[in-house]
């Protein structure tokens, strides 16, 4: 019995991976509705997956309030956040706007979500620049092309870089349409033969980690 417990994931992995990997090879009507009620399926377990995201969640700040652990206060936050905004896009049964009026829902959308990721990606900006501030020191060859490369790119890039270096401007195009879409081919080329890889694990049981443990 523990043995079959082990083995019928592995057996479900294994069926399901070869069907759907056939089902890209077989045009036929009957395989794309199968590949149609499959991402229904999808779309179902993806809710409940998000409801035990969500569960987990409640249950790790509760701890910090609990054990008043550093910055439990922004715990508190997060609940007050949460729960509001689920109760009122719950009230509004998630509309952002009624008749052309912005409801709550939308108005905490517009006036609250957005100049939050807008303060993420600001702060971003800052991890970016000090990154490339350690990577662009030209301590070798390659990483001296990487500083002209990048000063060329970010002086085509604005108006005021083009007007001091006028070539600027189709160097910067020379340089993301060719250079850069192939380094960016050769990676997409790499991760796809990863992911490949990655997939036959699965699928003949090598790769066991979605199972909650290693490999066995």
């Amino acid at each position: 019995m523990i043995y079959l417990r082990r083995q019928l994931p592995l057996l479900i992995t294994f069926v399901m991976g070869v069907v759907f990997a056939g089902q890209y090879y077989v045009p036929h009507p009957r395989s794309e509705l199968m590949l149609t009620e499959v991402t229904k399926w999808l779309q179902i377990i993806g809710g409940f997956a998000l409801v035990l995201g969500v569960t987990s969640l409640f249950h790790l700040h509760a701890v910090k309030i609990r054990r008043r652990e550093p910055g439990w206060g922004y715990s508190i936050v997060l609940y007050a956040g949460m729960l509001g905004t689920i109760a009122i896009g719950l009230w509004v049964n998630g509309k952002e706007s009624v008749n052309g009026a912005m409801t709550a829902f939308g108005w905490i959308y517009s006036n609250m979500m957005v100049p939050l990721q807008g303060t993420m990606f600001a702060i971003l900006a800052f991890f970016i620049a000090s990154a490339a501030y350690r990577s662009f020191r030209a301590r070798s060859r390659e990483a001296a092309l990487l500083l002209i490369a990048a000063i060329i790119v970010m002086m085509g890039r604005v108006p005021l870089g083009e007007m001091l270096l006028p070539v600027s401007g189709d160097l910067t195009q020379w340089i993301l349409n060719v250079l850069n879409t192939s380094v960016r081919r050769a990676i997409l080329i790499g991760v796809s033969l990863g992911a490949v890889a990655l997939s036959l694990k699965i699928i003949f049981g090598i790769e066991r980690a979605y199972l909650g443990g290693g490999r066995e």
